[in-house]
């Protein structure tokens, strides 16, 4: 019985290792998409300030 629950993790080990690396790729391309887009609305604010535009309607 001890090597039938061996075999069973062993099995599984790869889906889940590769499920998380996926999981951490993706989050990391989210959080970083987040990021850049708010960085490039801010600097469009401060450039629209610096010229006298109004501010973008939302």
């Amino acid at each position: 019985m001890d090597s039938y629950w061996s075999a069973v993790i062993w099995s599984i080990l790869p889906t889940i290792v590769v499920c998380a690396v996926f999981y951490f790729i993706l989050r990391g391309i989210l959080r970083f998409d987040r990021t850049e887009r708010k960085v490039h609305s801010e600097i469009e604010a401060e450039e629209r300030a610096r010229r006298g535009l109004p501010p973008r309607a939302s």
